[in-house]
């Protein structure tokens, strides 16, 4: 039996390894076409004065010289860092919540899942628009503002609104996590006393580790390159200071009338910030997981 089990193994490895670059190679175009050419395009282009893509003048490192000459670019940055820092506080902290106490067999469970996750199937624009009118009305009504005017309704208004989209979402990754969380252990932990609190901290917490990683990496993505929301909801108003990082590459690259350059380059670091951040933080928070 064994040696029948092993040669089909073989013969499994054999088939995977032939086939293989048949169902990769595809995704491996589209990767190239859709991720890898664009990037180096990019790239390219950072590196020269244009207006249109017929007529470039080489530059140099000119446009990153600019870039970080630019008032308006490095106060998006500051701006984008506290709403990304305080929004994966948020959507993580009530996702986790919301998903540990909707794992408790609470009565009506299926369903407060299904309402939680509703926000995360309507596109931004949407969501920007409808909680622009509504944020709006409460604070004309109640503090004689909008959020055009104040940039800190405008800054609580984003976390809101991109919280209540994703909390949803996130919920879900953790509420499969929490139900592999083995319950011998917690039974075993049950009997030796343990109380609410130390269960989810030495028990539940470590053991959903893997999935707070990755929701600490989506969400924190997420931050950075939130746009279609912050758009809609206040287009970086008050004087652009509630404009994000993805906003003002937009309105500095489609904006300028005589150099694209500079928005090409604040792309090409947003890109680098982005991912050396991103790794980062994959690094520390795998770093405590059960096992490493």
């Amino acid at each position: 039996m064994k040696n029948t089990a092993s040669h089909l193994g073989k013969n499994q490895r054999k088939v995977i390894r032939k086939y293989a670059p048949i169902f990769l190679f595809p995704t491996l175009i589209a990767f190239i076409i859709g991720f890898v050419w664009p990037f180096v395009w990019g790239l390219y282009l950072s590196f020269f004065r244009f207006r249109t893509l017929s007529k470039t003048t080489f530059v140099g490192f000119q446009n990153y010289v600019k870039v970080f000459s630019d008032q308006s670019f490095l106060y998006s940055f500051v701006f984008t860092l506290a709403f990304t820092l305080i929004s994966v506080l948020i959507i993580n902290v009530f996702s986790f919540t919301v998903a540990y106490f909707l794992t408790k067999k609470i009565k009506g469970s299926t369903l407060f899942r299904t309402v939680f996750f509703l926000p995360n199937l309507i596109g931004g624009i949407v969501l920007g628009y409808l909680w622009k009118i509504i944020l709006d009305a409460l604070i004309i009504k109640y503090l004689n503002s909008s959020l055009a005017l104040n940039s800190t309704y405008g800054f609580i208004g984003l976390l809101i609104l991109v919280s209540w989209q994703q909390i949803g979402y996130f919920m879900i990754i953790y509420i499969a996590a929490l139900q592999n969380v083995p319950s011998e252990q917690i039974e075993a932990a049950k009997i030796d006393g343990a109380n609410g609190f130390q269960l989810l901290k030495n028990i539940t917490i470590p053991a959903v580790m893997p999935s707070i990683t990755i929701c600490t990496f989506l969400t924190l993505t997420n931050g950075f390159k939130i746009f279609d929301q912050n758009l809609a909801l206040t287009a970086g108003k008050p004087y652009n200071m509630t404009e994000m990082l993805a906003l003002n590459i937009y309105n500095s690259f489609y904006e300028s009338s005589t150099n694209m350059g500079v928005g090409q380059a604040k792309a090409v670091i947003f890109f680098i910030v982005v991912v050396v951040i991103a790794l980062s933080q994959l690094y520390f928070t795998r770093s405590r997981e059960v096992g490493n």
